[in-house]
This record gives structure tokens, sequence and C-alpha cells, in this order.
């Protein structure tokens, strides 16, 4: 038997500014604990596991990696977890960091951040991770209220040195231009999967015709969100993923990377098999037939 080797390059790259990643990432917010995250009885895990999958990601030609100050359990932090596994960190490793959300230290969830409160976010990022300025900073939506105020202050943190990068999440086209008035948005983090939150489909268009990232999060787990995958599969994507001799998982990953070059995903795991399954999906090419029944599959669960 052949083995075929595993690398993040197979499927392809993008330039977030002047920062080339692979465009398949991986997303820390699982790293902290067991099941679900930010639950209150979450169990932490294994320090030595999660810094395995760290390091082995980097091996896999991972180099993008997308956390928050606020990914953490009661003896885990996900940003530390980083620093400890990576530091002092690659020059090719891209890490993104997001602000707004906010969590007391029993992981409480607060009120978002306000304006005058985002600098002390980046600040804290920037502590945790070990670094002297943020590679890519998200500002993640968590109201419908207008963005300037809070956007115009990572712009000022942004020609101050403190980010490279500006982007936006949980964001609507809308909200994509009024940041872009302000300073340049290298890219758009939103819910996005085979099946997801097709009205999407448009914005995750018209980002790449701007020639704006598009991050997916939540690409496997759908709808079951931050619990991860909780419903059975669907049988068109079993049988496609049978007839490739892969899991469901990384149909859906190849599915999300097959919609744009532009498109970079993110998937979150604390597995280090299930890592290596989500960076294999990267050299995963679905045929024509493929792509066009899982289309289907992604109108009808609409």
């Amino acid at each position: 038997m052949v083995s075929v080797r595993v690398d993040a390059a197979a499927g392809g790259s993008w330039k977030l500014g002047d920062l080339t990643v692979n465009r398949i990432g991986l997303g820390a917010m699982r790293l902290p604990q067991y099941g679900q995250a930010f639950a209150a009885d979450a169990v932490p895990r294994d320090r030595g596991e999660a810094v395995q999958v760290l390091r082995r990601a980097v091996e896999l030609g991972v180099n993008h990696i997308d956390t928050a100050a606020f990914y953490f359990s009661r003896l885990r932090s996900a940003n530390e977890l980083i620093n400890f596994a990576l530091a002092p960190y690659p020059d090719e490793l891209v890490i993104a960091a997001k602000v707004g959300p906010r969590r007391d230290r029993s992981g409480n969830w607060l009120e978002p951040a306000t304006p005058g409160q985002l600098r002390g976010e980046v600040e804290e990022n920037l502590r945790q991770l070990g670094r002297d300025h943020l590679d890519l900073v998200y500002l993640r939506r968590s109201g419908r209220d207008s963005i300037a105020e809070h956007f115009g202050v990572l712009a000022e943190l942004r020609e101050a040195g403190l980010i490279r990068h500006l982007e936006v999440s949980n964001a609507t086209p809308a909200d994509l231009a009024e940041a872009q008035a302000i300073a340049p948005v290298v890219c758009v983090q939103n819910p996005y999967g085979l099946g997801h939150r097709g009205n999407q489909d448009e914005f995750v268009d018209a980002c790449g015709a701007q020639g704006v990232a598009f991050v997916p999060f939540f690409t496997i787990a759908g709808a079951g969100r931050e619990a991860g995958a909780t419903a059975g599969e669907h049988p068109e994507v079993g049988a496609i993923a049978r007839a490739h001799g892969v899991t469901p998982a990384q149909i859906r990953l190849a599915w999300a990377l097959h919609r744009g070059p532009h498109v970079l995903v993110i998937p979150g795991t604390g597995d280090p098999d299930h890592l290596v399954d989500n960076v294999a999906a990267a050299g995963l090419s679905l045929t024509p037939d493929d792509l066009t029944r899982l289309d289907a599959v992604h109108r009808a669960e609409q």
C-alpha cells in the first residue's frame, strides 16, 4: 500500500494582505477542553495532547491558526497553549485573533467589549500569545448596531503597529462595506458549510469577487455549533465519502474549499487523529458529479 503524504499545502494558498497562508488551517476553540466548548462542566483537555496537536499541525503544513482570548476552560487557555507549543513562532505562521466577545475568569459571558475596551482585549491576546503585534484581528460582531466606532478603534491600533491586518466576523455585506470605508479588510469569518447557512452563498461569492478571503466556521459541525456535529449524516454525503474512502467530515471540508480559491477552512480539533484527517482533506479532489450531488444537498437543507 502506497502512503499519501498529508500536507496542508495540497489545498493551495491565499494571501491575506501580505501574508500567505495555506487554505486549510486550524481553529483553536476545541484545544482547551473535551466536549462542548464554553460548557460550564467542560473537562480540561490533557495538556500534552493539545500541545501535540499544535506541533503536529505545523509539521503538516498548517500555517494559519485561529484563536481568541475567550477560548479557555477551567485549566487551559488556547492562546497560552499556542504560546507554549509553538514559540518562538515560525516566520510563516499566521495567527488570527478575534475581539468583541468577553468572558469573566469563571467562564461566564459578559457584555461585548465597548470601543473603549477593545485595546485591552487586543493587549490581552498579545500577552497570552507572547507577541508584540497580532497578524490578524477580527472584530466579532455581537449585535446589529453600526460597527464604525468599534472598527475605527482597531484601525487606530493597526496604525500604531499592534495589528497587521483587520477582519470582520459574524458580518453582513453592509458590515463589510462599512468597515472597508474605514480601513482595508482582508477577511470575513462567518458560520457556513454544506447544508448550513445557504443564505451566505452570495456573500461568499461577493467576497471572492472583491479579493476578500472568506473563512467559514462550523464547517463540519453545522447547526451543532460549539457542541460539534450532532445530527446523523446525510446519506448522499456518506455515499460520496465511502466512494472516496474518506470520512463525511473530510467531504464537508473539501466541498467548502471547492467554493472558491478565497475560501479558507479552519476545522477545530484537539484530537491528533482528527487533525490528520482534517488536513488530509486539503488534497481531496471532488469530481463534477460529486459537486453536483453535494450542491443539491446544500440547497435542499436550507
